[in-house]
């Protein structure tokens, strides 16, 4: 049986390509794309035991979504992996399911069949639809010290320190939606209408 397990959202980027916007909190469907992604995290099974936000910004909106926001360790938008450390190292678990603020949908058996997976070794992430996204990951706590020493380094690559781990992909069959960008945030269609 899985052990109870924290689950990190990923939001502390500068979003870019969303405009400036801080894109955890950019609508679909009428609310922030975090609180779909939160949402989806609660529906696994088993369903995490705690939730954590990275975040480096808007505080006060987050905080009143009910996340308490958790900035980067590492300085200047150091990317999602800074997310990440910042994640191991407030995780009050063994094992942190990292997922980016933009995945309002996942599979619902997401978390066991990367916990599975990871008993190889110390990180499982997730291939959907034939694409492989590892920010969609599950890692021990026993891979921060790793992490931080990538981190202090030139590269700032999920793939190139996942290709470093004892790491092992899980396919799914669905598709994770890609919201990188407001056009896509408005073209996605409301989950009652996806087949």
């Amino acid at each position: 049986m899985m052990p109870p397990y924290a689950a990190l959202i990923l939001a502390g980027g500068q979003a870019r390509r969303m405009g400036g916007e801080d894109k955890g909190l950019v609508k679909w469907a009428g609310h922030p794309l975090v609180t779909w992604v939160h949402a989806a995290l609660l529906a696994q099974t088993p369903a995490p035991a705690t939730v954590l936000l990275s975040a480096n910004r808007s505080f006060a909106a987050y905080a009143a979504l009910n996340f308490t926001p958790l900035p980067d360790l590492t300085p200047d938008f150091a990317g999602p992996l800074a997310g990440m450390e910042a994640g191991l190292v407030a995780c009050p678990h063994d094992w942190l399911l990292v997922v980016p603020c933009d995945a309002i949908t996942l599979p619902p058996d997401l978390v066991t069949q990367l916990w599975q997976a990871a008993q190889a070794g110390d990180a499982a992430s997730a291939v959907c639809a034939g694409d492989w996204h590892p920010s969609v990951v599950l890692l021990h706590r026993r891979t921060l010290p790793s992490l931080q020493a990538y981190l202090s380094g030139s590269t700032r690559s999920i793939r190139g320190w996942l290709a470093g781990r004892a790491h092992q992909t899980v396919s799914f069959a669905a598709a994770l939606p890609n919201l990188n960008t407001l056009a896509a945030v408005a073209a996605h269609l409301p989950l009652s209408v996806v087949v």
